[in-house]
């Protein structure tokens, strides 16, 4: 294999254009292979396999900057900069990130795990080059699915004012993670399509190039036919009036047009964006035929593209997706609204079922949020189905138009807890600290499948204002379910395990975790009562006084930062009644980023495991003991 010789981008310079074809080939080969062990995000790699050669053949990276946006179509660029001996480990813990990643190595210089960030990124690095009065390239790759976020438009329209020189290559392969939405793809779709203006373009450029002298009126109003032109047939007009000079679009799998292209573009002063149309999934059949599906993959049989599966109970996403169409069946007030996560948010079959009540804004959730406020104050049930890493990027509008106006709108947390190999952006473990201090809001977590459904009712049934339930991407514990869905009182706890010598106040998986804790201290004497606290806000107040009374020491467990979190919520309930003498002791993530492995590597890392919960336990009861000795 060619690709056997390519260990840095200096190897890679050493072929002959008509030799990268065939170095292209063997890292498809590759990756289908490797991620048929490990898993990954295969179809947005082998879509890129020609465009990151290309950008390696030509630009010298790290002294060149490449920013990819969200990250996870690097792996060929990671092949290509030393990390091909690793990807064995791709995902896994301690082993190579499944996004760039700076400590990984000097040609990852952007870290990023969402989307629309990496036009910022990169104005802010070509502006240090030229505050340092340096000379090398700064290229930004991002699909056309990012261009439906915001922050991209704000950073194209800075980028054109400024006239920063830099390369915006437009990965546009119709795709995010699902089919693309809105007027941008739209948009995009007519430039692919249309040829004409392309042909037109050169000939009036070619006619002013045989007039022997413009000067004065004739150029300018040569110029003026020239750029009439663009309106006349619209390709790129969007990005020129940016400011932009509008290159493409160009076969992104033809090796010596793109080549030709950013020859192109190199020699243009200001800021350029080139046009690159790909196949996500490009290479592999069963990739191209449901690149939605190959998005992100778990391991496959390489041969048939045959999808290794766990058997196991239903995941919680399932669970929901159920119960809302149960739910929707009922109440014509329901709309379900996601932003570009119809798939992983599983409301498939959601649109399916009521196709005019299920609204994809595109990768927009600060759009999404503020567009569900305005459908609840109209009378309507606006679910926003989002990933809890997703929901950060929302923040302001949870506050300013969700939570200050008192609108009743339902927020499905998917992915709450740690999420295993996507890592530390994915992770949701921070929703809890950034939603429970917002006036009005109600913050639910369930223990269980059952519990899920109940809330589901719970929220639906709710009209005093923003109502959430967070829940993790783990299988359901596999208990039974009410045949009918019921409401629960808001803000009660229930005990789901008697004990005298300690208690733990656990939320959603944990209450698993404490009663396995549970079974162990049995076994040395020690009862441990186990309190399943569905309501993180408002809390179960009547319980939290009646356990200050008995004095028994508390754990608090939660798969979310103990900053802020759910432990501190309790902490502040008795610093506000001057409840001084309750011992508590927060157990949850601390104040760091946890790396990618499995969920369960992550919870040992950080200890939210029945052993170091019985061992913390166990710790308190020695000391409390000691302490009363040697007060005697």
């Amino acid at each position: 294999m060619l690709l056997e010789q390519i260990n840095q981008p200096s190897d890679l310079k050493q072929l002959k254009v008509e030799q990268l074809p065939q170095l292209a080939a063997d890292i498809r080969q590759f990756l289908i292979e490797k991620l048929s062990v490990t898993g990954g995000h295969l179809a947005p790699n082998l879509g890129v396999v020609e465009l990151t050669i290309v950008m390696h053949y030509l630009y010298n990276s790290p002294k060149d900057k490449f920013i990819f946006d969200v990250g996870h179509q690097a792996y060929v660029h990671k092949i290509l900069t030393n990390r091909k001996e690793r990807f064995d480990t791709l995902r896994k813990h301690k082993g190579l990130c499944g996004f760039v990643k700076r400590a990984e190595s000097e040609h990852d210089v952007w870290e990023a795990g969402h989307s629309s960030t990496s036009l910022s990124a990169a104005a802010g690095m070509a502006k240090a080059r030229d505050y340092k009065k340096e000379d090398n390239q700064v290229l930004a790759v991002i699909g056309d699915g990012a261009l439906t976020g915001g922050m991209a438009f704000e950073a194209l329209n800075h980028i054109g004012h400024e006239k920063t020189k830099m390369i915006v290559v437009l990965n546009d392969n119709e795709m995010s993670i699902a089919p693309n939405v809105g007027a941008m793809h739209k948009y995009l779709g007519k430039i692919r399509s249309d040829r004409t203006y392309a042909k037109l373009k050169d000939e009036v450029e070619y006619l002013l190039k045989k007039i022997p002298a413009i000067g004065g009126k004739l150029a300018k109003t040569a110029e003026r036919v020239k750029d009439g032109l663009k309106y006349l047939v619209v390709s790129g007009v969007l990005f020129e009036e940016l400011g932009f000079t509008y290159l493409g679009p160009v076969d992104g799998h033809d090796i010596p047009k793109l080549i030709e292209l950013f020859e192109q573009a190199n020699k243009i002063e200001g800021p350029v964006l080139v046009h690159v149309i790909t196949r996500k999934g490009k290479g592999y059949s069963p990739a191209e035929a449901d690149s939605h599906k190959w998005h992100g993959i778990t391991p496959y049989k390489m041969e048939s593209g045959q999808v290794m599966k766990s058997v196991g109970n239903p995941m919680y996403t399932e669970v929901f997706s159920n119960a809302l169409i149960e739910l929707a069946e009922q109440d014509e007030r329901i709309v379900a609204v996601t932003p570009a996560m119809p798939g992983g948010s599983g409301l498939l079959k959601f649109a399916d079922r009521f196709p005019g009540r299920m609204v994809d804004v595109g990768i927009a959730e600060q759009h999404a949020a503020t567009f569900c406020a305005a459908l609840a104050l109209e009378g309507m049930k606006p679910v926003y189905a989002v990933y809890s890493t997703f929901l950060q990027r929302a923040y302001d509008q949870v506050l300013h138009d969700i939570c200050r106006q008192d609108a009743n709108v339902i927020f499905a947390i998917d992915r709450a807890g740690f999420v295993g190999p996507d890592g530390e952006t994915h992770h949701g473990v921070y929703d809890i600290a950034y939603l429970r201090h917002l006036p009005n809001i109600v913050l639910m977590m369930p223990k269980d499948e059952n519990e899920l459904r109940n809330m589901m009712k719970t929220a639906v049934d709710y009209n005093d204002g923003p109502i959430a339930i967070r829940y993790p991407r783990i299988n359901v514990p596999g208990v039974a379910v009410d045949d009918v869905m019921k409401p629960i009182p808001l803000g009660t706890w229930e005990t789901v395990r008697e004990g005298d010598s300690a208690v733990v106040l656990a939320i959603g998986p944990m209450i698993q975790v404490a009663e396995e804790a549970a079974e162990l201290l049995k076994r040395e004497g020690v009862n441990l009562r186990v309190i399943n606290a569905r309501f993180i806000k408002p809390m179960d107040e009547e319980m939290l006084l009646s356990l200050a009374k008995e004095q028994l020491p508390m754990f608090v467990m939660e798969e979310g930062t103990v900053r802020g979190g759910f432990g501190s919520a309790v902490l502040e309930f008795y610093a506000e009644r001057h409840i001084f003498d309750q011992t508590i002791v927060p157990i949850g993530v601390p104040d760091a980023f946890i790396e990618h492995g499995s969920i369960q590597q992550q919870r040992e890392e950080v200890g939210l495991t029945a052993e170091h919960l019985a061992n913390e336990v166990k710790r308190l009861l020695i000391a409390r003991c000691d302490n009363r000795l040697t007060r005697a």
